[in-house]
């Protein structure tokens, strides 16, 4: 559809280029932009426009339109907010969702813009003149209706406007009071005292008393006795209320119709197809409860205009209420919720931009050029990775632990559970994978589920659980693993009665045999080598194999793969074959005996593999009951949201997040598994998703940073105790809430030594391998600096906060006494970016090294005490040739791990480096 510009709205020049929400109001037949100071402000008598602005994990903006009637607006305003919603969306690209909105009827996901509620004002807006103000104060009541999203309602100020059911808020001059009935939940009266502190911070300045109200009891509070005197005195309520309860939508059954000329004409009430939609028209879908207008790419700006104009004059002939939720959409903005409602509609086409880059990478690498690959930010892990692991494989019944030189082999025919501890805020935290083989059998997935909570339940809840499938696997337990190998086959006693009984044949994994052997990975401290069918359709040009034919092994490296791959090739076959000699082979010069080692040659993939852009993440409210699960979208969410009656869903697309409240009614963490699949099978957002999808148990003031990662995390909210009113109330009421105690257990130290496996990856990195620590991740630094340069309400993905894992007091860490305090913000950068202005150490002599004495105990130097070491540990000099391992008259009593030498860089930024760089620094000179 062209576009000119005198078919939009000069208010409307460069709207949508911003994260965020732009407002406007019709005012004179026109649209004044409303001041931010004045958003969540609504005036009954008036219609507005709302554009909330997000960005993508694809680094593309999404739109929602929303426009708003006042109960007391003149239709004509309504008529021009539709039309100029429509102008709105033509000049976003018609890419946008509109929604119309109706006071007191508006969807969740507009009053989700608006957290804690919003209360509409009598009057009209005015963008000349201010509010004027009474001199006496109003009393007013309110109902609250809602447990994750407040609907707020001024109801009469009389007794017969209170029941059981609701929880009500009286605003006085002086004091706020809380009744909640009887029938409510305890979370509608906990998103109720959101509302009463909302009150009390924009009606009173803050100053005013706070009192609940309890239904049915008087004895002994003298604030239910002040309250009552307001109503004339305390009464009962009537048990049966005269008020009007929430009427839910009849039931019908879908229909589409095609509008044209204003009128509605019918077209097909079942087995709705995508076909039946012509882009050069116009479409009304009648779902009961929500009415969604669809409007072809090929349709004019009038025609648009004129079929939402028409709906509303539909609407009243098919006795549908005026307050039904009206959503409107463009050809190729179709929601998931409008796709459900047709059969087959196709899967959406992949993120051109990612295909693009791919195949233009593929290109110029098949044409010889040397192709630069930048780090993917969600192949970074969200977790420390200095813990310490164990594993046990499971043989029916029992589990049998692998040694730490075994702990990374698995077979695909078998399950493991991996218990990985790593120090945590203040305490050790406990991370359990289930690992599901490909082919392990039912009776062991069961059986492994069972060992592993009971594993669990002897932490006492502070364990999280993950299930987990080969192939699914998350980047952090690779990063956990770090080198991993998947044979097939299997050595449990029940894969091996199992393949007997259905005649399989044994392809288990032994040296004598043909094998074939991909090898993946995003760095060396996450790779791994999984073994395929051993024929030529197994390979892939975006990856190095390794092929292993009895005693003779070959390398082959795909015309696509990068020099990152090539290196984890030759780390892998450290693994695998550690002492026999090995031939190169690259793509396209492939000798006989190579292609017969495989059975032929046959035809495999060429072509670049693009990973798939990670999703946004969705949080839900979840009510399992005899076998069915209901779930509820919590839009724009917050830490606020995860309410301790409740069990929540964290949809994260290539992972999802069981999370469980202290206070709901599970009471084992296998029913987080069992919702998880439930949840799956819903396929919420019909695409198509494996039931294999990796699902995390997350108990309530056990949140990992895998999980908190997805919030503005709060962790002393964490830690409170009570109910999510008792909780609320205190805060609400300026006391301090009951807070879990802190753990008295001993954290791990950081590059502690236990931590480690026991594991080598070469001879030539052996020693290197057994000093190497665990590297922290990556993303966990990479999250500061996102953290800084977001604002965080318009980012789909709230920005996650960064918090310092592994706190320690001693003296060199200590600020002195003359440095200021840091800001919460810039204590979550990097040391590097913290001491950005400090000026740099004198560089050492060419051959002199700075020894720094530690009376021969170990001690880990950590980044941000580079400085105080310098300053406060004695230093003494020695010559390179000393220092070195193969050194003849080498000095003793040192820790060999606290040699330093000018590696063209200054020594404050050596201690910046990673512990594993500086041990590898050290080990290409010779001093480790």
């Amino acid at each position: 559809m062209s576009l000119s510009a005198k078919d939009v709205d000069a208010a409307f020049y460069g709207a949508g280029q911003q994260v965020g929400l732009e407002i406007w109001c019709v005012e004179d037949h026109g649209l004044a932009p409303v001041p931010k100071s004045s958003y969540g402000k609504f005036y009954t008598g008036s219609s507005y426009i709302i554009l909330n602005t997000v960005l993508l994990k694809s680094g593309i903006f999404q739109h929602d339109i929303h426009y708003w009637l006042g109960k007391d607006s003149k239709e004509v305003y309504c008529t021009l907010a539709s039309d100029k919603a429509v102008e709105l969306d033509t000049a976003l690209g018609c890419r946008a969702v509109q929604y119309r909105e109706v006071q007191g009827h508006e969807t969740v996901k507009f009053l989700s813009y608006f957290k804690p509620c919003i209360i509409p004002i009598e009057g009209v807006f005015s963008s000349k003149f201010g509010l004027s103000r009474n001199e006496t104060y109003r009393i007013c009541l309110l109902t609250c209706k809602g447990e994750h999203v407040v609907r707020v309602k001024e109801v009469p100020f009389t007794r017969s406007s209170l029941n059981h059911d609701d929880v009500f808020v009286l605003d006085t001059e002086s004091k706020i009071f809380l009744f909640s009935g009887c029938n409510s939940s305890i979370q509608e009266r906990a998103k109720a005292l959101e509302v009463v502190q909302y009150i009390k911070d924009h009606n009173h300045n803050g100053r005013c008393e706070v009192a609940t109200v309890e239904d049915g009891k008087f004895v002994g509070d003298s604030d239910v006795g002040e309250f009552w005197t307001f109503f004339g005195g305390y009464a009962p309520l009537a048990k049966d209320p005269t008020h009007v309860s929430y009427i839910q939508p009849k039931v019908c059954d879908v229909k589409l119709h095609w509008i044209a000329k204003g009128e509605a004409k019918f077209v097909a009430d079942s087995s709705l197809k995508k076909d039946m939609l012509h882009t050069d028209k116009c479409y009304m879908l009648d779902c009961g409860a929500e009415i969604f207008v669809w409007m072809g790419s090929n349709t004019s700006l009038t025609e648009r205009k004129t079929s939402i104009s028409a709906m509303e004059d539909i609407v009243h002939s098919l006795d549908r209420s005026t307050n039904s939720h009206v959503i409107f959409l463009t050809e190729g903005s179709e929601t998931a919720k409008f796709r459900s409602y047709f059969v087959a509609w196709p899967t959406a086409q992949p993120n051109l931009y990612q295909e693009g880059k791919g195949k233009v990478a593929a290109m110029f690498k098949q044409q010889g050029f040397e192709v630069k690959e930048l780090p993917e930010e969600d192949c970074q892990p969200f977790i420390d990775c200095t813990g310490k692991i164990q594993v046990w494989r499971v043989n029916l019944h029992e589990k049998i632990p692998l040694p730490s030189t075994e702990n990374f082999k698995f077979y695909t025919g078998e399950c493991y559970i991996v218990q990985y501890t790593y120090p945590g805020e203040e305490r050790e935290e406990y991370l359990f994978y289930l690992w599901v083989g490909y082919n392990s059998i039912l009776e062991e997935r069961v059986e492994a589920i069972s060992l592993m909570c009971a594993m669990a339940d002897s932490l006492k809840g502070q364990a999280v659980l993950a299930q987990i499938f080969e192939a699914m696997e998350p980047i952090e337990f690779f990063s956990i693993i770090q080198s991993l190998i998947v044979f097939k086959g299997g050595m449990s006693s029940g894969y091996k009665r199992y393949i007997a009984q259905n005649k399989i044949i044994d392809e288990t994994y032994n040296k004598s045999m043909t094998a074939l052997f991909r090898i993946q990975g995003s760095s060396v401290d996450s790779m791994q080598a999984i073994q395929v069918d051993p024929v030529s359709s197994s390979l892939n040009s975006s990856y190095c194999y390794i092929v292993q034919t009895g005693a003779s092994f070959f390398t082959w490296t795909g015309n696509l793969s990068s020099p990152k791959d090539q290196d984890l090739l030759d780390r892998m076959l450290d693994h695998i074959n550690p002492n026999q000699q090995t031939r190169p082979i690259r793509e396209g010069s492939e000798p006989d005996n190579f292609w017969n080692a495989l059975g032929g040659k046959l035809d495999y993939s060429r072509e670049r593999e693009i990973r798939k852009v990670t999703d946004d993440p969705h949080l839900f409210t979840c009510i399992f009951s005899e076998g069915v699960l209901k779930v509820n979208e919590i839009f724009n969410f917050s830490q606020d949201d995860l309410m301790t009656e409740d069990v929540i869903v964290l949809d994260c697309l290539s992972e999802i997040f069981v999370w469980i409240g202290q206070s709901s009614n599970f009471t084992a963490k296998r029913q987080a598994f069992l919702v998880g699949e439930k949840f799956l099978e819903l396929d919420i957002f019909l695409e198509r998703r494996s039931l294999k999808t990796p699902i995390y148990a997350v108990m309530e003031g056990y949140e990992p940073s895998l999980f908190t990662r997805f919030f503005p995390w709060d962790f002393s909210k964490a830690s409170m105790l009570g109910s999510s009113f008792d909780r609320k109330l205190a805060m609400v009421k300026g006391l301090h809430p009951k807070m879990t105690p802190k753990s008295s257990r001993k954290v791990y130290g950081m590059h502690s030594t236990e931590s480690t496996p026991d594991r080598s990856r070469s001879k030539s990195v052996s020693s290197e391998r057994e000093r190497q620590v665990r590297s922290k991740s990556p993303a966990l630094t990479a999250m500061a600096s996102r953290f800084e340069t977001s604002n965080g309400r318009g980012l789909s993905t709230p920005p996650p906060v960064v918090r310092k894992l592994f706190p320690r007091s001693s003296p060199e860490s200590s600020p002195s006494k003359e440095t200021p305090p840091l800001s919460p913000a810039m204590a979550a950068l990097p040391p590097q970016s913290q001491q950005s202005k400090s000026r740099a150490p004198e560089p050492m002599k060419a051959k002199d090294v700075h020894l720094n004495m530690t009376n021969g105990k170990t001690a880990a130097i950590k980044e941000d005490e580079a400085e105080s070491l310098e300053a406060k540990e004695e230093s003494k000099i020695f010559t390179y040739e000393c220092l070195k391992v193969s050194s003849k008259s080498p000095v003793t009593d040192i820790d060999v791990t606290r040699r330093e030498e000018q590696f063209g860089m200054t020594k404050k930024a050596f201690y910046q480096l990673p512990k594993w760089k500086m041990n590898k620094q050290k080990l290409a000179l010779d001093l480790f």
